[in-house]
């Protein structure tokens, strides 16, 4: 029988599937430095995720593999770290990775002095080299015997990297205007893919902030392509196999350009704010699509990722039975055994299905024989009726399959995104219901990692641990806000307050903009300010849209002052590629086009806020609502306000026109 290792005491779902490696792993901690400095040993640190595919391949190939255990276990002090617990840890040494090797990626590969100064830095490495490039054998024995009989030119090597990484440039400072603006919408539109949406080429990721950002376009200026990329992604994200037409939810992203093959993973973060970007869209459009996609996105979340206490796990994996895809695609038998032949006929038909099947193995582009779902066109309402009784046969001939892992971990900036996505669309849409999960998501977040002022990152099994991060504050006070727009519950934009407050005592820099780290938090090797917005916004820029919208809704001026400094701050950066930090231009066009503010007093005020909400979209709104006798509206913009209004008709009137 197998022995577990250290990291069996984990919560984590990725360090507990490696806790009966035979590798002697170390959670990240001082006993595992401390270690490689008395037994003068390398460490070897192993980053990943418990959704991550190929991280689960190189344990398989690898850290399972009792000859590359022992070369680790007598050569080396090994760590393995969860980078969705220590975005902190991931960050310093993906920025290592990227600058020693031109890439990154995961599972990130790292080998450091004991004093936590890396030497090399890879990604993905096979046991054994092919195609001229070496395994992780090789690396390790090559590493282990310069260890012995080289030391210096390892020494002088982590020397360097070391500094480097200290003397990272900084973000350039610089004003931004009117012009960064146009010039992001140019940048995408020159990168956009007018036939089948999304921008650049194959890998292609949703990217729901850029959308969001085209929709405040053409708001702004009524510049007809925004709209249309805005469209024509989505529509094509909807139709295609990176959407999960059976039990819905998007994966991770398109191996190709057709938004037709995925890496199956689903993630928390991609689909709240897939849900937040597709009401929107609705609102903006009208098209029915976007609004049953929300509502889909929604229906999957709380059916397959929400906790019985009401808040959201992280991800799914994208690999069942040890096979990526398996839960996903189908064979021609499979379908053939849940469907009439008139069914399997029209879904052979509307989803592209192949005998030989249509879903292609990634490394080989060889066949498999198993299909993936996936529309060329948009049906009418009498097809789509079909289809759903097709897709409910298939949901439930599906649910007998072995499911992908779920990673179970809860994080509170993935679920302050949730709160946001639900508040959004619940608005947008006229769903309370979607509201109500957001308010049990939010008070579940409040009452289990909000400690005081002080947010801690993951909970999990009752336990709350982890100082938060940048994005823990950002993400949970955008929805926070988002919730109060939604409510008017005060008790929502007190709290958002005071972690604002925090964020400013304890996250700032003293030059503008925040740093990744908490000034109480641990420091490795260097703490970081992020401005560039990946897959996620960054927190930089959310907290910049934060502050615009609170200073102005609170009328704390103050805070709109530091918003303008922290984006100034990355002013350079952001004026290079401003097509890379499309969240940060939303929060400069608050500051440059200005926002809305509307406040109600009176009985029944909220009702009224929230019809104005449903149906205009004023993304720069701000809102609020007091109790009082006689109903009365003021409307404002950048704090110059009209004449009172005392019917919401009027109101809807003049933020028409």
């Amino acid at each position: 029988m197998k022995k577990p290792n250290r990291l069996i005491k984990e919560k984590s779902p990725y360090l507990l599937q490696h806790a009966y490696n035979p590798v002697d792993w170390f959670p990240w901690c001082e006993e595992a430095f401390e270690k490689a400095r008395k037994e003068d040993k390398p460490v070897f640190l192993s980053i990943g995720y418990s959704t991550c595919h190929w991280c689960h391949v190189m344990e398989k190939e690898s850290f399972e593999d009792e000859e590359i255990a022992r070369i680790l276990n007598e050569n080396f002090v090994s760590i393995k770290v969860d980078r969705e617990e220590r975005p902190d840890i991931d960050s310093v040494y993906m920025s290592v990775c990227q600058a020693m090797t031109g890439t990154g990626g995961w599972p990130l590969t790292i080998i450091m002095t004991p004093d936590r100064r890396p030497f090399f830095a890879g990604t993905y490495f096979p046991k054994e080299g092919r195609y001229g490039r070496p395994g992780l054998k090789e690396i390790l024995l090559t590493v282990a015997k310069a260890w012995r009989e080289n030391r210096e030119k390892l020494e002088e090597i982590a020397s360097k990297v070391a500094q480097a990484v200290k003397e990272e440039k900084e973000p350039s400072r610089g004003e931004l205007d009117e012009a960064v603006i146009h010039r992001t919408f140019g940048e995408l539109f020159g990168s956009f893919d007018s036939e089948y949406g999304g921008f650049g080429s194959a890998p292609k990721f949703p990217v729901p902030h850029n959308l969001m950002f085209l929709m405040r376009y053409y708001r702004r200026t009524k510049n007809q392509k925004a709209l249309d990329m805005v469209r024509t992604t989505l529509t094509r994200m909807r139709l295609g196999g990176i959407w999960d037409h059976v039990g819905f939810g998007f994966h991770r992203y398109s191996t190709d350009r057709y938004w037709k093959l995925p890496h199956f993973e689903k993630m928390l973060y991609d689909n709240a704010l897939l849900l937040y970007t597709y009401a929107e869209a609705f609102r903006v459009t009208g098209e029915r699509l976007f609004r049953k996609t929300a509502e889909e996105i929604a229906e999957y979340l709380t059916r397959d990722m929400r906790s019985p206490e009401g808040v959201f796990f992280s991800a799914e994996d994208a690999d069942s039975e040890g096979e990526e895809g398996k839960f996903y695609t189908w064979t021609f038998e499979e379908l053939k055994a849940v469907l009439s032949e008139e069914e399997f006929s029209l879904a052979k038909r509307v989803f592209s299905l192949e005998e030989d099947g249509n879903y292609l193995e990634e490394a080989t582009r060889e066949k498999t024989g198993r299909n993936i779902l996936y529309m060329s066109t948009v049906p009418d309402e009498g097809l789509w009726r079909r289809i759903e009784e097709i897709r409910e046969k298939l949901f439930r001939a599906r649910e007998n399959r072995v499911r992908p892992l779920r990673d179970e971990k809860v994080l509170t900036d993935w679920n302050g995104l949730a709160v946001a996505g639900f508040s959004r669309a619940g608005v947008l849409l006229g769903r309370r219901d979607f509201v109500d999960t957001a308010r049990k998501t939010a008070d579940f977040i409040l009452r289990n990692t909000v400690k005081g002022d002080r947010v801690l990152h993951r909970y999990k099994d009752g336990t709350a641990e982890i100082w938060g991060f940048l994005e823990d504050y950002a993400y949970l006070i955008w929805g926070l806000t988002e919730l109060y727009f939604g409510t008017f519950e005060k008790t929502y934009l007190d709290r958002a307050l005071e972690l604002v407050d925090h964020v400013l005592k304890h996250f700032r820099d003293k030059g503008g903009g925040f740093f990744k780290t908490p000034d109480y938090g641990e420091e490795v090797l260097v703490r970081k300010r992020e401005i560039y917005d990946g897959a996620t916004p960054s927190g930089n820029s959310v907290m910049a849209f934060n502050l615009i919208r609170i200073g102005r809704l609170t009328g704390k001026e103050d805070l709109v002052k530091e918003a303008e400094r922290c984006l100034e701050s990355f002013g350079g950066e952001i004026s290079l590629i401003p097509s890379a930090h499309t969240f940060s231009v939303i929060a400069l066009d608050l500051l440059v086009n200005g926002t809305v503010e509307l406040k109600g007093k009176g009985k029944g005020v909220s009702e009224d806020l929230l019809r104005v909400q449903r149906e205009v979209f004023v993304p720069e709104g701000v809102f609020s609502a007091e109790e009082g006798e006689d109903k009365v509206f003021y409307l404002c913009r950048n704090y110059v306000c009209e004449s009172p209004l005392k019917d919401v008709s009027e109101v809807l009137d003049r933020i028409r026109t």
